[in-house]
């Protein structure tokens, strides 16, 4: 693993002996804990056990764009609570190209690498190249554009397939910073066209940055701790803290006694009864804001693994057999949201009417009537895998649970399957899970044919769902329709549409609530994506 000669990595031992969770100095008061550190180590607490690499190109899980968001740089960025503007980043400018047909982006000059070395147009080039050419499911997100050419010493295009594709929005994401090719090339890193099977970088990628963010990756250690340090050459100034470190937590109990103790700094992963016992404790506020993620359960409808679930009329009766409001009230403290389908609430084409409208809500009658209609009068019996993990302070264990109870009410049978994140989202992934599966969906960007795509073009692929043509047209009809009130009547209809089909079912939007420590006085959510921007983040 990479280390360098300003900066040592903190091993576990010594770490947890900093932060005092080792012998003695686990008792030790508050605040002191740390005390070597403090004002100079950001230390977060949130579960990271799907964190599973740091290679930006290769990101596809919830809690990795918090690292990327700080280590890289995208050409343009989103500001917390303005999703629909993108912000100059590495880009001052942007406009469509002189044939129309791509977007041409002005760099900001003057940038440097955390290495020290000046960003080039190659380099973004290498990049867009390297993205595209490794065919991961990050590139999906960019299959409107074919190439990125440079254009001069600081200008590039996006030569697109689909001019008329969104954009803009999708490139703010921490997948799509850009990386120092001269460094990345030299750890095996290649923009060829056969670099799905020859690049090699990810290995270093995992343990070391290549970027112009405001910190850079120093160490890695899975289900353990990430560790950041100072760029001091950021374009934006170096950032207020020396070093960050993201320590992983799978219990919340365990995040509320390291936040109240002051050994981290910001718990993200505490339940709304945890959040409620801080209301008094003086040194430790909580921080909320609205995302734009989802929990949900997909369904296969894969008759070789469920002849029930094959059956669209026993998908829905599940789809009304759920007590989504115990879920958001009980589980949640009235914390959350819950979109229709594959589009949280705040973005074009959903709202909470929209929801009430066309979603599924609990309705044990109508379910019954819909097991009979799909020749399981009786019930049936299928599995939901999930993984050990915590998701906006509530684990998928305690999530299970209380969908098992739900379902019980009208004669079907649960078997729960814990699984490692990383065994789930394999199986998953590869439609290979045999019944059901609870996971997540947060924005790689804030672009609704991101959500909706995803579903038609990949999802579906999971669930074993035959995507008739007439819903990927639907997708691509309302992601072009430049009238704003236009595409959100399209948007309806393809949830109308998805809802009825009832392979996936969204159980709830959280609002987050992190708690923090006073000692720290500017910590920036944001729900583009990334749940923090590190870099903004200040001490008192």
């Amino acid at each position: 693993m990479g280390r360098s000669e300003d900066f040592q990595p903190i091993a576990r031992r010594d770490l947890l002996g900093l932060l005092g969770l080792t012998g003695a100095a686990a008792w030790l008061p508050a605040g002191q804990a740390y005390a070597q550190a403090r004002g100079a180590t950001l230390v977060i607490g949130i579960d990271i056990s799907d964190t599973i690499t740091l290679d930006p190109v290769k990101q596809a899980q919830y809690t990795p764009p918090i690292t990327l968001a700080a280590t890289y740089d995208a050409l343009m960025t989103l500001a917390p609570g303005d999703y629909i503007e993108p912000k100059p980043a590495l880009a001052t400018a942007w406009r469509r190209t002189p044939d129309g047909k791509g977007w041409r982006f002005t760099l900001r000059e003057g940038v440097k690498f955390a290495s020290g070395a000046t960003m080039t147009a190659e380099d973004v080039q290498f990049s867009f190249q390297r993205l595209l050419a490794m065919k991961e499911q990050t590139q999906q997100y960019l299959k409107a554009v074919d190439r990125c050419e440079i254009v001069d010493a600081k200008t590039i295009d996006l030569v697109m397939n689909a001019p008329a594709a969104p954009l803009l929005n999708i490139l703010c994401a921490p997948s799509f910073g850009i990386l120092e090719k001269k460094v990345v090339e030299a750890q095996g890193g290649s923009m060829a066209d056969d670099a799905k099977e020859k690049d090699k970088a990810t290995d270093w990628l995992n343990q070391n940055s290549a970027g112009t963010g405001p910190y850079r990756l120093v160490r890695w250690e899975r289900n353990q701790q990430i560790q950041l340090a100072r760029n001091p050459h950021h374009w934006r100034g170096a950032p207020a803290f020396e070093r960050v470190v993201i320590r992983h937590f799978s219990d919340s109990a365990a995040q509320l006694l390291a936040v109240r103790r002051g050994d981290i700094q910001a718990a993200f992963n505490l339940i709304p009864e945890q959040i409620a016992t801080l209301r008094d404790d003086p040194a430790v506020r909580a921080e909320r804001l609205p995302s734009l993620d989802f929990v949900y359960m997909a369904l296969t409808q894969n008759p070789e693994f469920n002849r029930a679930l094959a059956q669209k009329p026993c998908r829905q009766a599940i789809g009304h057999a759920i007590d989504y409001d115990g879920i958001t009230t009980n589980m949640l403290g009235g914390a959350a949201l819950r979109p229709a389908h594959f589009l949280p609430i705040g973005v074009n084409g959903s709202t909470e009417e929209i929801a009430r409208e066309i979603g599924f809500r609990q309705d044990l009658e109508k379910a019954k009537r819909l097991l009979q209609e799909g020749g399981f009068a009786d019930g049936f019996e299928f599995e939901i895998a999930y993984g050990n993990a915590a998701v906006a302070g509530v684990s998928y264990q305690l999530l299970a649970q209380k969908i098992q109870a739900d379902l019980t009410r009208v004669g079907i049978r649960v078997r729960l399957n814990p699984m490692d994140q990383v065994n789930l989202r394999t199986a998953y992934t590869t439609g290979r899970t045999q019944g059901g599966v609870l996971t997540f969906w947060n924005p790689p960007a804030v672009e609704n044919e991101l959500w909706a795509a995803a579903v038609v073009e990949r999802v579906a692929r999971r669930v074993h769902w035959p995507v008739p043509p007439e819903m990927t047209a639907l997708v691509k009809r309302a992601a072009e329709e430049p009238d704003v009130a236009q595409a959100a009547t399209l948007w309806v209809e393809w949830q109308r549409a998805m809802v009825d089909q009832a392979n996936h079912f969204i159980l709830f939007q959280p609002i987050y609530q992190i708690a923090v420590r006073n000692t720290v006085k500017r910590f920036p959510l944001t729900a583009a994506g990334w749940q923090l921007e590190i870099g903004q983040t200040t001490p008192a």
